[in-house]
């Protein structure tokens, strides 16, 4: 049975960890046979043809047929941290990051023969650090083990002293050392982490490492990305500014103003084929405006990638000789750049406050008059005219008002770190109903804030705007040093950084880039950030159920520990009652229990009202400790006092050790129903729904009835069959020593 019991847990285990590679593999959009095709990464052979955009890891060592505005991310390989670009011909190399842009590349080596391979096998030193948690359970286990090893000294000791007989005081002490260490708490704990895993892979949230899960239900503080996360990620053009003619236009009326230059100038700043919602939502706004749409009759012949703080973008264009030089990027930035005067610029400053308080995002357009007559080599450097602004709006996601609710109740903080305005923050946490102070942080001065400034600020600040992957970073790091447990949001790039140092890396699985994918801790499937309160709600019930299992351990244990030492102590005339075939009989009964049944209790009411754990805490409150401790006393007394009076009256041993392990035995299933709850009583627990409590009812009275009726059973166990009377006897001091804890949780909870 017990082997049954853990291949069951290994298979669960198994089927969550192919779950996981299942999910989580890298996907290659491929041209094969003319074809667009959508394969798993391992079935990419040389010759194919891959299209590759931002974000994604390069799955094979290729070669650039075509590309617009490609960057690669090499350190992985190189070490340099800057992006360098790679033009049609260029090799790019497994495992590097594409920082921007996209290609066609053509795959020249798969496998063990990409540089990448090699370059692994340096990394199969390298371990995982441990959980908080098991560090604790690692701790406690072996400090048992230490106890055990010193009662196995004493029993030995004991026992060899009064009978010299070697052998006999081997086992003895070994029935001692199997009975003090409690090995049901390892199992239960990697039990608990990989099913626990294997339930949030059903829903969608997928955990690349157990362990993570029990860090879910500790986390307090949530950093949230704006876009996609608490917006929808599906961007329309709201308004359009053209400074020529100071004029603001709605979308509604912008159909009467066709071919509209402002607009026009951010469509030809965009990626020509967009990936960004942004850019596609520029490019079908020029589509709807524009009388004649000319895209197909110019040709891109130089591009600036977007880059800088605050960032900025150009794409130059051409048709026989004319030229269309357009960027976009920031506004500060653009205005930086233009000829205006500084009243020019203060008004079209507020006129962007104005549009961001309206929960838009704002993009200042330029234009080149002048083409040089060669490129120069910074962007800024052009001769640039401001033509207006355009701004865009992402509304918040149906329901995430609810899901900020659920995060407050569980005392979690929340704070949206974002790119965009600060204006635009404010508003959008206004509609999603994020808690604010109405002050917020940027990134520049993040950066420029010392570490001690920064810690305080971040404890009372909830919007951080204008923000970039160092101080996303900075931030995050801030917010672990005033000792938080921190989970951090992201899908792009620029969220790598952040949801590496984040506890809790949250990367969204529908829209979210390999980088991110790779730095996060749990990805969620499908985007939906409800899903985000479902693996805290599960992370706080795999860790509160994981407690109760461990204190029912802790209880089961006292009284076999008491059985086995206490009459040898006490030089009772039966002093060995239990061999090691009695304590492995037990040991059946407690694996499953605490490892399978306890994991399948459903999460208590109120749990999600109770504030984070304290992660600097220790496992058990000296209250819950003592708890359990005396419970097992409790037990103890019964089992003794009925081994005690049936030595006293003049029971053979075989009666004796008949009736204190029947009494151990239904104990421990009383035991096991006082604590499926220690504030709840049995009157409330029995309507709780596990579908293993039968089962687990089932086996151990089909067991005990084993041990009294079937007689090749008894004899093995060296026991005696009981009358009806005391069978009751042993039923009642067990319902007594065991029951006694409803009658206090009535009294504490009155």
């Amino acid at each position: 049975m017990v082997v049954i019991v853990s291949v069951y847990q290994e298979v669960r285990s198994a089927n969550a960890i192919k779950s996981l590679k299942k999910y989580t593999q890298s996907s290659i959009r491929l041209i094969r046979e003319g074809e667009e095709v959508w394969l798993p990464a391992e079935e990419l052979v040389p010759d194919d043809i891959m299209i590759l955009s931002e974000g994604e890891t390069v799955p094979a060592d290729a070669t650039v047929l075509r590309q617009n505005d490609f960057s690669v991310d090499e350190s992985i390989m190189t070490g340099e941290s800057m992006p360098v670009f790679r033009d049609a011909g260029a090799a790019i190399l497994q495992g590097t990051l594409i920082a921007s842009g996209l290609c066609t590349a053509r795959v020249t080596q798969t496998g063990a023969q990409t540089g990448l391979a090699r370059l692994g096998k340096r990394m199969e030193g390298i371990t995982q650090e441990k959980s908080l948690l098991q560090k604790q359970v690692s701790t406690f286990v072996q400090r048992m083990a230490l106890v055990g090893l010193l009662a196995f000294l004493l029993v030995f000791g004991i026992n060899y002293l009064t009978t010299f007989d070697l052998v006999v005081s081997l086992l003895f002490g070994l029935v001692m050392t199997m009975s003090l260490i409690p090995e049901e708490i390892p199992v239960a704990f990697s039990s608990f982490m990989a099913i626990g895993a294997y339930r949030m892979s059903k829903i969608g949230l997928l955990v690349k490492q157990p362990i993570t899960v029990e860090s879910l239900g500790s986390a307090s503080v949530i950093c949230l990305d704006k876009t996609g996360t608490i917006t929808e990620n599906k961007m329309s053009v709201a308004a359009v500014y053209e400074f020529e003619k100071d004029q603001l236009i709605e979308w509604a009326a912008l159909s009467q103003y066709p071919d509209n230059p402002v607009l026009a100038y951010a469509m030809w700043a965009s990626e020509p084929m967009p990936f960004d919602p942004m850019e596609k939502a520029l490019h079908q706004a020029y589509r709807q405006n524009a009388a004649i749409d000319a895209r197909e009759q110019y040709q891109m012949v130089h591009e600036y990638p977007l880059e800088g703080h605050p960032p900025m973008m150009t794409h130059i264009w051409q048709r026989g000789e004319e030229r269309i030089i357009a960027a976009k990027g920031a506004v500060e930035r653009i205005l930086a750049h233009s000829p205006l005067a500084e009243d020019s610029k203060a008004k079209v400053e507020g006129i962007t406050r104005q549009l961001a308080a309206k929960g838009f995002r704002v993009l200042g357009v330029a234009r080149a008059l002048i083409t040089p007559s060669a490129f120069p080599e910074r962007q800024d450097d052009f001769e640039w005219q401001f033509l207006g602004l355009a701004a865009l709006y992402d509304p918040p996601k149906k329901g995430i008002r609810e899901v900020f609710s659920q995060f407050y109740e569980a005392g979690i903080q929340v704070k949206m770190i974002t790119g965009d305005y600060a204006e635009t923050a404010l508003t959008i946490a206004g509609e999603s109903g994020l808690r604010h102070n109405g002050r917020y942080l940027l990134g520049e001065a993040v950066m420029n804030m010392p570490d001690e400034k920064l810690r305080e600020a971040v404890d009372t600040v909830n919007i951080f705007a204008r923000m970039f992957p160092e101080a996303k970073f900075k931030v995050v790091e801030a917010l672990k040093a005033n000792g938080q447990i921190v989970a951090m949001t992201g899908d792009g790039v620029n969220d790598g950084p952040a949801l590496k140092a984040a506890h809790i890396g949250v990367a969204m699985g529908d829209r979210g880039t390999d980088i991110a994918k790779k730095a996060a801790a749990l990805v969620i499937t499908d985007d939906k950030l409800e899903k985000m309160a479902e693996a805290i709600a599960n992370g706080r019930k795999i860790y509160h159920n994981l407690k109760k299992a461990i204190r029912y351990i802790i209880s089961i244990h006292i009284p076999i520990i008491m059985v086995v030492l206490m009459p040898l102590v006490f030089n009772w005339e039966y002093r060995n009652l239990f061999s090691p075939v009695h304590i492995i009989f037990l040991e059946m009964i407690m694996g499953p229990t605490c490892s399978i049944f306890f994991e399948n209790e459903p999460m208590e009411t109120g749990v999600m009202n109770q504030k984070p754990r304290d992660p600097s805490a220790s496992l058990f409150s000296w209250r819950e400790l003592s708890g359990s401790i005396l419970q097992g006393l409790i037990i103890s007394g019964g089992v003794l006092g009925i081994y005690y009076w049936a030595m006293a009256s003049g029971m053979d041993e075989d009666s004796t050790r008949t009736l204190a392990f029947i009494t151990l035995i239904i104990g421990n299933i009383f035991l096991t129903l006082v604590n499926r709850s220690f504030r709840e009583t049995i009157f409330t627990t029995i309507r709780y729904p596990n579908n293993l409590l039968p089962l687990m009812l089932g086996a151990s009275l089909l067991l005990l009835a084993a041990l009294q009726f079937v007689p090749v059973v008894r004899t093995t166990f060296h026991l005696s069959q009981l009358s009806p009377r005391l069978l009751f006897v042993c039923s009642a001091i067990a319902f007594a020593t065991a029951f006694w804890f409803e009658g206090y949780k009535q009294m504490v909870k009155d």
